[in-house]
Parts: C-alpha cells; structure tokens; sequence
C-alpha cells in the first residue's frame, strides 16, 4: 500500500510535472481514450521501463544542463521560451511530449509529434554573433534527441530499478535504438542505435559546443517557486543530475560528471535513490500516463480519475 504523503505534496508534485494535481490533464485522458493497442513501444518493454521510472527526474536535470551546452539549442530555449517566467509550464509540456510519444496509441503519438513539429517551425532566429537557428534543423534535433537518450539512460543506471535481470545486460542498447523513435518523429536523423554509437555521437558534437551560462546552472540548479521541502527534495536530485552528465559534458556544464565516482558522489547518488523510491511507494507503482496506457489496452480497470473531469 502507498505510503500517505499528504495530499497536497501529492497534488503538488503532479501538478509540477502534468500542469494538473490530479496528474491527470487532457493529454494524460487521451492516452485512455484516443486509439487503441500498443503505440509506438512494446507494452512494459525496456522503453515503457525506462520513462516509468522516476530517475527520468534526475535524468531531466542532467538533460537540460546537456542541452543548453549547444549554443543553438540554448538561443532557441533562450529566446522563445517562458521558461524563467514560468519553469513548471514548460516542464509540463515537455512532459507531455515524453509521455504521449511513450504510452499513447500510434494515433496519438503521431497528432502529438505533429503538435511539437508545429511548435518548432516557429521557433527560428539569430544568435548575438550572427549564426541563424531552428527549433526543426535536423542537427539541432539530433542534438537534444542525443542529450536527452544519455541523460536518461544514465539516470537510470545510477538512480533507477536495476533492468538487466529483466531484459539482459543489452538493455541500454534496445533503449537507444527503440527512443530513436520519437526523435525521428520529430525530424532527426542519423541516430546512433546504441550505448556505443551514443557515446561516440556526443564526442564528435564535443567542437560546436560551449560552457553553460553561470545563471542559467544557478537556475537549473534551483529554480524558483518550490517551497522549502521541494526545495531540499530539488537540490538532492539535482546534484544527482549533475554526477550523471555524459564526462563529454560535465566541465562545460559546470557539474562533475559521470565520471566521477568518490565516496561523496556514492553518497549523493545514493541519497537520490532513496528520495526516489519514498515517492514512488507514496504515488504508487504507476503513474496516470502509464496506468491510462494499461487500460487502453485491456491490462488495467478504468482508472477512477478517468470518470470525474480534470482537476482545476
């Protein structure tokens, strides 16, 4: 049974990361409802696992401090973005398209990767020094596609369920090749399909990148509007999202990186893993997304919140 964190750190938590605190906005009803069998990804497969897990926060920190190394990629987010004036929303939104693309229908993954195509071909503009930019430039999609895919696998790896006992010490290598997916969707190309083609694939983007504004790792690092437990619950995760950064990385962003492993770094990272786990035995073992998926496809009852209307 959950543990019973109050309710409004519940509702709290869900409504930072879905915009709504039952967890549960139109987007999340639509995995329920729009379309039917399994989507893009095998039904509780390596992917299903992976965005499952809720390392994917301490892989979310780790992949926005990779990210903003491109300085592209960082003028598109910089200039067309709320996201100092509103962080949560674009948190949200970025979840959206993380758990639609995992756990919706083919239809829906599909509408969901046409409204972010949409998105981006708004998205264009010039950097200070003159280089031109565009949200839907395969390169620059390739590029947070590769940020992304090793941030997460990494947080897994460090803070996440162990997944090799269920689908073989090649599990990294089904992730990368199957999350290619969804960065195809979007209009990527030439994607690794596996942990090593990954890592050899950050390497060679190692020349364009650049060290991380000082105060855009302060407000990665502590962005406002928490309150003082979400703020120490926030500062745990994400020291732990700067040990997982890819080492190729790590000094531009400030942060030590994968690479380093210390007592102190064992410690932090074990540290995260437990603040993980108490919410997860609190929310339960599934998340609305993935509890819409299982009832879509005939493995779960209709959720409870399905029948009442989103939470305001």
């Amino acid at each position: 049974m959950p543990l019973l964190l109050p309710a409004r750190v519940r509702s709290g938590f869900r409504a930072r990361v879905s915009g709504d605190p039952g967890g549960a906005p139109d987007w999340v009803r639509d995995i329920a409802t729009v379309g039917d069998g399994p989507g893009w990804f095998e039904p509780d497969g390596v992917v299903w696992r992976v965005h499952g897990d809720l390392s994917t926060l301490v892989g979310g920190i780790a992949a926005l401090l990779g990210q903003a190394t491109h300085p592209l990629a960082l003028a598109g987010v910089q200039r067309h973005s709320s996201y100092r004036t509103d962080p949560w929303k674009r948190l949200a939104g970025t979840a959206r398209w993380l758990v639609v693309s995992t756990f919706g229908s083919a239809e829906l993954a599909e509408r969901e990767a046409a409204r972010v195509r949409g998105m981006h071909a708004r998205v264009t503009g010039r950097t200070d020094d003159g280089r031109a930019y565009a949200a839907s430039d395969p390169a620059l999609l390739r590029w947070v596609h590769l940020a992304f895919t090793d941030a997460f696998l990494a947080a897994n790896d460090a803070c996440g369920h162990d997944l090799t006992r269920r689908f073989g010490r090649g599990w990294g290598d089904v992730y990368v090749r199957d999350w290619a997916r969804s960065a195809r969707a979007l209009g990527a190309d030439d994607l690794p399909a596996d942990r090593a083609g990954l890592a050899e694939a950050l390497r060679a983007v190692r020349p364009v990148l650049a060290p991380v504004p000082a105060d855009l790792r302060a407000f990665i690092g502590g962005p406002a509007g928490l309150n003082r437990v979400e703020r120490a619950v926030y500062a745990r995760l994400a020291t732990a999202g700067g040990l997982v950064l890819s080492p190729e990385l790590a000094d531009l962003a400030g942060v030590p990186g994968r690479g380093a492993r210390g007592p102190r770094e064992v410690r932090e990272l074990r540290r995260a893993r437990w603040s993980l786990r108490a919410l997860q035995l609190s929310l339960g073992p599934y998340s609305p997304s993935e509890q819409a998926a299982r009832y879509r496809i005939g493995w779960a009852p209709r959720p409870e919140w399905l029948a009442a209307p989103p939470a305001a």
